[in-house]
């Protein structure tokens, strides 16, 4: 058997690489990955395929071309480069940044990959103010929405969609997204919060069990200005008075202490980090699609954003990690998994953390981040109890875990407020968002899609439209 190369297969069809893998996707041709991982195709079968001619009949297809994230056997490419391997040695500012301009990422742990990174504090005033009198129950990811919404509309450079201006919009929302959430509250911690480490912290914001404390974590209580201005009242969820929590540590530390009560340790911090990188961008999601769809028009970034944000909390997309989060809740103990999956298998539900569309054989970026959760947390009984469900799901032969399941189980341990999986993907895949964008602003052309009709036949015109 002969096989060749994308580019060859590509010249024999008459066709660009984007509609070669579409017929890839589409299931019309077949491929495999050599030693160095491109794509190759069998000659035979491009040659029957362009004998016979382009496909005909077949729905419509969108193909973008993006040279962002590529999606391999078992992971994304940013930009050429390995998520996981990013995910081991760089940070998430520096990964963003990455994605945004190319610009090399910088090792985990660079002063300069977050210090640039604040939003205005009139702004986060304003965002903070908007959050009065909603639930305090509330999901992050609905608070997200309304901080996009609020920071957007007191921007006054929104509308610079040239490649500098969009980067620096993405810090500063990004940044405001994160540190206009309330503070987790310790008087009501998660009650899986149990397994984290406790113990008096020293001066350099380290415990003697190895955990953050909050001057360190930035975000705690020592980490917060109060503003002048002490009329803005309290913002809804955590925050007391105006107390504008400012910018300080790197945007996963800064996140830990709205998601989580108890102070960080390192290693579920460097879970925590390795998780937004790997789900920083993924190709062509739905919610990408729909932001790209709205940067075509021009709408400004923080628009793109709230379109992705409404896309993301479906339980097909982003909402599975709260899916997941609740599956593993209803396993009090490791026992009950067979119950609790039998019982959905028996409603007929899907299974949340399982199973992924591109990935038919397994997410490694779910087994490296729940590998990195049981390393930092060893023996944990959460851990337990999602190996349980791992068990019981591979026993009866469904599909392999995925990286909802591995962040449900980081958020689980780490004991996290309900909801904190859909925060950290939303605000992970805000970068991969507004790389996507730049495309489309640079591309200049509105993305519009045309349907394959299949209703009633459309009436036969009667009236000649008259000239005016």
């Amino acid at each position: 058997m002969e096989w060749i190369d994308a580019a060859t297969a590509a010249e024999r069809l008459g066709v660009k690489p984007a509609t070669l893998y579409a017929y890839v996707s589409r299931g019309l041709l077949t491929r495999r990955h050599g030693d160095d991982r491109r794509s190759l195709f069998d000659a035979a079968e491009i040659e029957r395929l362009a004998r016979r001619g382009r496909p005909r009949g077949q729905p419509p297809e969108l193909v973008v071309e993006s040279a962002v994230t590529a999606l391999g056997l078992d992971r994304p490419y940013y930009r050429g480069r390995d998520a996981l391997t990013l995910a081991r040695t760089s940070g998430f500012e520096a990964v963003a940044e990455w994605l945004w301009t190319g610009a090399p990422a910088a090792p985990a742990g660079a002063p300069e990959g977050a210090g640039w990174w604040a939003c205005e504090e009139e702004a986060l005033r304003a965002a903070v103010k908007a959050q009065q009198g909603l639930p305090a129950d509330l999901l992050p990811l609905d608070r997200l929405q309304v901080i996009t919404t609020v920071l957007g509309a007191g921007d006054s450079l929104r509308h610079q969609l040239d490649p500098a201006s969009v980067a620096a919009t993405g810090r500063r929302l990004i940044a405001g997204l994160v540190t206009a959430l309330p503070q987790a509250d310790i008087s009501e911690p998660s009650p899986s919060a149990d397994g984290i480490p406790g113990g008096e912290t020293s001066g350099d914001g380290l415990s003697d069990d190895g955990v953050l404390g909050d001057g360190a974590s930035g975000g705690g209580t020592s980490g917060e200005t109060t503003s002048d201005d002490s009329g803005d009242g309290t913002s809804g969820g955590g925050a007391s008075g105006s107390r504008i929590p400012a910018d300080v540590g790197s945007v996963a530390e800064r996140l830990w202490t709205r998601l989580c009560p108890r102070p960080a340790t390192l290693g579920l911090l460097a879970a925590l980090e390795a998780a937004l990188v790997l789900l920083a961008d993924h190709e062509l999601a739905a919610s990408t699609l729909a932001a790209r769809v709205a940067a075509s028009a021009r709408a400004d970034p923080y628009a793109v954003v709230l379109t992705g944000l409404g896309v993301l909390g479906g339980p097909l997309h982003g909402g599975a990690s709260y899916g997941a989060e609740r599956l593993l809740a209803e396993v009090t103990e490791p026992g009950r998994a067979a119950r609790v999956i039998a019982d959905r298998v028996r409603r007929g539900e899907r299974i949340p953390g399982f199973g992924h569309s591109v990935y038919k054989n397994g997410d490694a970026r779910g087994e490296l981040l729940l590998s990195l959760v049981q390393e930092a947390a060893p023996g944990h009984e959460r851990l337990a109890a999602a190996q349980a469900v791992l068990d019981e799901v591979r026993r009866r032969r469904l599909p392999e875990r995925n990286v909802d399941f591995a962040l449900a189980a980081l958020t689980a341990v780490a004991g996290m407020v309900p909801g904190a999986g859909e925060a950290i993907f939303a605000v992970a895949r805000t970068a991969g968002w507004l790389a996507h964008a730049m495309e489309e602003y640079e591309r200049g052309s509105l993305l519009r899609l045309r349907a394959s009709y299949t209703g009633p036949s459309p009436e036969r015109a009667t009236d000649t439209p008259s000239a005016t």
